[in-house]
């Protein structure tokens, strides 16, 4: 359709790698992290970091995250293009 409003690019980050303790969040060796990659949208990423964490779920100290990056990039808004 000629008048279709692109999806707006909301960059997601996932990683991981393993932890020193179950209960923080604080990695062992920063330089074994897994970087997987940077994804346009939430569900791109999820389904990258679901992938992971499926391959993973044998070592419970390695754990994937998502971030937000558009909210990083852009901390005036909450993502949607909004304030407040």
């Amino acid at each position: 359709m000629p008048n279709e409003v692109p999806a707006r690019q909301l960059l997601h980050l996932v990683f991981g790698g393993e932890l020193t303790r179950l209960d923080s969040v604080e990695f062992k060796n920063l330089d074994e992290l897994d970087i997987v990659g940077i994804y346009p949208n939430y569900a791109s990423a999820y389904a990258a970091w679901k992938a992971k964490a499926q391959q993973t779920v044998d070592n419970a100290q390695l754990r994937y995250f998502i971030v937000h990056l558009h909210r990083l990039l852009d901390p005036e808004t909450d993502g949607r293009g909004k304030t407040g």
